[in-house]
């Protein structure tokens, strides 16, 4: 009789846990199925929710090409943009780790070529938290390096030239070599002549989607912008960067340690942590770190949760014109994942 007891108390347990882990699934997988099915602005593009890094939610919305009416695929190309920031700073620690860049040292000594005054006291650790104050080459510097943040583009299109000069290699060549590596095969430096299953980006005005017909990327600046990339690729790129399986755990401390505070709406309006090319978020409600990437007609986020070992990845090839509605799908896509089950340490 005691037998029959416990073994109804058992299967009553595993009945009300897998109804549980049911109803918890469907809590956000409905929601975010419902947001990009009615979304406004309309949603075009890839979610991908992985936790452990196994799959627990992708969707694909829309076109690759809306003119040929060709679909998005799981292994549609995307410019991630700004996102490539973050695999330029792993290159940079990656040349620190084998003892050929010293992050304090001045970026004049990686590149000799610069003839301004700055050069010789802005430092690499200053290019990476973007507290080097550089606005142009041909300017002085707007404040004094390493004592203020402002977001750009040149400091990280420097660090690419500074791979090349340390690894004695094109920027393409190191990435590329680095993807390969880690099985993104995928994921390579943008060049014209080679885009492969990269979709179409598109300018959104007023959900009339507008083609850009030229990138804004070049061999100059890969280093700030110019990663092609998909979702599935970008959750092996987490997988292997937040669990040591690149950078050596100092390495990786630094990278994701707050050096200097920065504001982005896609994270909320108080100011936050930034490391480097990547930002970190402890005053949500869930810690995380992540960036995002805006430009060519191209959006993209790209989080991680470490405390839970989840991904959230969201690339669309479009971008509003409207600036208020930067991210607009994706932020509610954090949101409705914020407000789950999913987070529940157990």
């Amino acid at each position: 009789m005691k037998l029959i007891r416990i073994s109804f108390i058992f299967s009553l347990f595993f009945l009300l846990s897998s109804c549980n882990s049911f109803a918890q699934k469907k809590d956000y997988t409905n929601q975010i199925d419902s947001l990009i099915k009615f979304a406004e602005p309309k949603f075009n593009g890839v979610v991908l929710i992985t936790k452990k890094g196994k799959k627990l939610y992708s969707k694909v919305h829309g076109f690759s090409n809306f003119e040929t009416k060709k679909p998005l695929k799981s292994d549609t190309q995307f410019e991630i943009m700004s996102n490539s920031k973050q695999i330029a700073a792993v290159l940079i620690l990656l040349e620190v780790e084998r003892g050929k860049i010293d992050l304090n040292s001045p970026i004049k000594k990686y590149l000799p070529e610069l003839i301004q005054p700055w050069a010789d006291s802005v430092t690499v650790h200053q290019l990476l938290n973007h507290s080097h104050g550089i606005i142009h080459l041909q300017k002085p510097l707007e404040f004094k390096s390493g004592t203020q943040f402002k977001y750009g583009n040149l400091n990280f299109s420097l660090l690419g030239k500074i791979v090349e000069f340390s690894t004695q290699k094109s920027y393409s060549e190191v990435a590329d070599s680095l993807f390969k590596k880690l099985k993104m095969n995928h994921t390579f430096c943008y060049s014209k002549d080679k885009t492969q299953n990269l979709a179409t980006g598109y300018y959104n005005a007023k959900n009339v989607l507008n083609p850009v017909n030229s990138s804004q990327i070049n061999s100059e600046n890969l280093g700030a912008d110019g990663i092609i990339s998909t979702a599935e690729d970008l959750a092996i790129w987490n997988n292997n960067l937040h669990k040591g399986k690149i950078l050596k755990a100092e390495l990786y401390k630094m990278m994701t340690t707050n050096t200097i505070l920065s504001q982005h709406n896609f994270f909320g309006k108080e100011k936050e942590g930034y490391g480097y090319g990547i930002r970190i978020i402890e005053k949500d409600s869930v810690k995380h770190l992540g960036h995002t990437g805006l430009g060519d007609g191209f959006s993209s986020v790209n989080l991680y949760f470490p405390e839970s070992d989840i991904s959230l990845i969201v690339l669309e090839n479009q971008m509003n014109e409207d600036s208020n509605l930067f991210y607009a799908s994706a932020f509610k896509i954090k949101n409705i994942l914020l407000k789950s089950n999913l987070f529940n340490k157990n």
